[in-house]
């Protein structure tokens, strides 16, 4: 791993974007590694646009702002791509991450990104499947750790498991931990 990781998140309020950036700095976490994970947005309601960051590294972190150049951007509403810059920002290498049905050759022309690695993977298809709702978070972060091993898949579930069992049971952490699995599977990279 890099010295230091940075990721952001694009998603809408409600669809787990902070919980996400969270799960996957707590999991880093375990593996020794310092940590920053938070949201940026105001006073919006569900379904408004909203941003989460995670920090990941080797060295304590010093940074108190939001990723401006990251490594990876994950996009899990892609209905975002219009009316935002995902691509902002993103390093020369970076990895851009989108929630869609679409094939990563479609979503770099789309976005007319011709630099790092895209990849995409219908998470929304995931999620309804696994979790019988629209929650595609979980099943982003096994793509994302497909793509960008920050954290072994292993780490990342039993991260899960330990945040879930007493809040949500045993049954729906498996099927979050079986998005997580499948999404992991099925993530296209282009």
């Amino acid at each position: 791993m890099q010295d230091k990781i940075e990721v952001r998140w694009h998603g809408r309020g409600g669809q787990g974007a902070k919980t996400a950036a969270q799960f996957l700095a707590e999991a880093a976490l375990e593996t020794g590694k310092f940590i920053q994970a938070f949201p940026e947005y105001g006073p919006e309601r569900a379904g408004a646009p909203i941003r989460a960051y995670t920090r990941i590294s080797t060295s304590p972190i010093t940074i108190h702002s939001g990723v401006t150049n990251p490594d990876a951007v994950v996009v899990i509403d892609p209905t975002l791509l219009s009316s935002v810059n995902a691509t902002e920002g993103l390093s020369e290498s970076g990895i851009l991450l989108v929630n869609t049905q679409e094939d990563p050759k479609t979503i770099r022309k789309k976005l007319n990104f011709n630099k790092g690695k895209v990849a995409t993977v219908n998470a929304t298809k995931i999620s309804f499947d696994t979790l019988g709702i629209f929650m595609p978070n979980t099943p982003m972060l096994g793509a994302l750790v497909k793509i960008k091993p920050i954290v072994s898949l292993d780490v990342l579930i039993e991260n899960v498991k330990k945040k879930f069992l007493k809040k949500i049971g045993e049954e729906k952490t498996n099927a979050n931990i079986a998005g997580i699995k499948r999404a992991y599977m099925e993530t296209i990279v282009g």
